[in-house]
């Protein structure tokens, strides 16, 4: 097992919030090989932590551990989840400071960043608390004199949480604050890129009182995932898989999960359209998309992929975009003071964003910001904030999720053209539409096809709101009221047949 120290000074509050080994049945522990993996920083390229490589020959310690805590933690009263999650929640709070730095050192993502993104996942500490006391059955009307019909609903069972590195800690409490509400126990895997954060959460999460077994986290490297990941689809205890990744893994994951038919959600990949009609208000589009596409460097399932404006306004947009872009934008470490535009998390993100950027440059895209990779920063994953117009249907950025600091235009004319092009992809996670004409609006609502449309709006993902996508984004809904935690929910009908009733 590590010695729980970092390879840095990671200048914490409290350094006992620093975990660096697998987390299995309320004890901290090493693989079985005995293997660990370092965790890079973004921001510099060098190591500053490590972890344990565990492998598929660990999943099922965990997951036995998960199954045996599930048969108690699944007869605790609604009040008492709520109130575990209520302590949990009030604890994540109370370090942000501490967790907002390691997150920086993971992901690559800028202080303040990381401070919204514990805002936002404690919002789903918040809004579980709540739902675990708003489970509810039914009763049914029955067609048979002396018959009642009724529902109630279940704990689903054992959860394996698979974890994304660029929403880390939101995507851990997104999952498992909807699990531990409907009273289901978690294996979590969270991304080698990111494991330190899911570490310090079951650190918290043991604080709060969590029973041993309700919160397991396995740490691994990019290596190992497929097996582990695929050992935890596949292990009889586990009865559900929730999964925020590509789409790629996901229809993996998904064939995996087919024989024993587990209940599954997808969150997947999202090359979202954003359009901006002549009548738009542009300095509201422009005050959406800068946030939307360039957070975390662009890194976000939900960001403006390909962004069609309309003619009458191309240009004018673009003028916008770019002035806004350089006042606002400015590249460095995330813990440095000043910066709002951090590092990429993984080098491969690098050499995508930078293909599509050349790949357009060939075919006829003009590049108004931007376009290369930041040289002089030492080993850090930087890439300049990228605008470029004359984009067409040809190029790759119109057709592959970039997920990196690159924002195209397209030019469009009419309403239908702009509606087939932005429905144009196999994905459907979100899309967004900017117009002051009411029934475009609506038609837009209902004609895109996507799970989630902002009509005037940006980022919209919330904890009271349905989060989800349909064709190739997945499928089932993440946070909103009842359709997340009826996720990790099974629901159970009685039939009474009365004798000397009606």
């Amino acid at each position: 097992m590590g010695d729980n120290k970092p390879l840095i000074d990671l200048k914490l509050k409290d350094p006992d919030l620093f975990r660096n080994d697998a987390y299995v049945n309320g004890q901290w522990i090493g693989a079985k090989s005995g293997k660990r993996f370092d965790i890079i920083d973004p921001g510099t390229g060098q190591p500053f932590a490590t972890c344990p490589d565990m492998s598929a020959e660990d999943v099922d310690g965990a997951v036995a551990a998960a199954g045996a805590a599930f048969a108690a933690f699944r007869t605790t009263t609604p009040l008492a989840r709520s109130l575990l999650l209520s302590r949990w929640d009030a604890l994540i709070r109370e370090n942000k400071e501490d967790m907002a730095r390691i997150l920086v050192l993971e992901t690559g993502k800028t202080l303040a960043e990381a401070r919204a993104e514990i805002d936002y996942a404690t919002s789903f500490t918040r809004w579980f608390a709540g739902e675990a006391e708003r489970v509810q059955g039914a009763t049914y009307a029955a067609a048979l004199p002396g018959r009642r019909v009724f529902t109630i609903k279940q704990p689903i069972g054992v959860v394996a949480a698979l974890v994304p590195w660029n929403f880390p800690i939101a995507m851990v409490l997104r999952k498992a604050s909807a699990a531990f509400a409907a009273g289901c126990a978690v294996v979590a895997k969270p991304s080698p890129e990111t494991p330190l954060t899911a570490l310090t959460l079951a650190h918290l999460a043991e604080r709060a009182g969590y029973p041993a077994g309700v919160f397991n986290v396995l740490t691994t490297t990019l290596a190992n995932t497929p097996a582990l990941s695929e050992a935890l689809c596949k292990h009889p205890t586990v009865k559900k898989v929730s999964f925020t990744g590509s789409t790629r893994v996901g229809k993996i994951l998904s064939a995996h999960c087919a024989d024993s038919l587990k209940k599954l959600t997808l969150e997947l990949g999202g090359n979202c359209p954003f359009l901006v009609f002549d009548d738009a208000n542009l300095e509201q589009a422009c005050d959406a998309l800068i946030p939307l596409k360039f957070r975390h460097a662009g890194q976000a399932c939900i960001t403006a992929n390909r962004v069609y404006v309309q003619r009458g306004v191309y240009d004018a947009f673009a003028r916008l975009l770019v002035d806004r872009a350089r006042a606002q934008l400015h590249v460095g470490h995330g813990l440095d003071e000043g910066t709002t535009m951090g590092a990429l998390t993984v080098p491969q993100g690098l050499e995508k964003t930078a293909g599509q950027v050349e790949d357009a440059k060939q075919r006829g895209a003009t590049v108004l910001l931007g376009g290369n990779r930041i040289h002089g920063a030492g080993e850090g994953y930087f890439f300049e904030p990228t605008i470029l117009t004359d984009a067409n249907a040809d190029m790759k950025i119109a057709s592959e999720e970039t997920f990196g600091p690159v924002l195209a235009l397209f030019v469009f004319d009419s309403e239908e053209q702009a509606v087939r092009a932005a429905n144009n992809t196999s994905m459907g996670l979100a899309s967004y539409c900017f117009t002051k004409n009411i029934d475009r609006m609506w038609r837009l609502f209902e004609n895109l096809e996507a799970g989630m449309i902002g009509m005037n709006t940006g980022n919209a993902s919330a904890a009271e709101s349905p989060f989800g996508g349909i064709k190739d984004s997945g499928y089932g809904k993440e946070s909103g009221k009842d359709v997340a935690i009826n996720e990790y929910l099974i629901t159970k009908t009685g039939t009474l047949t009365l004798e000397g009733q009606y």
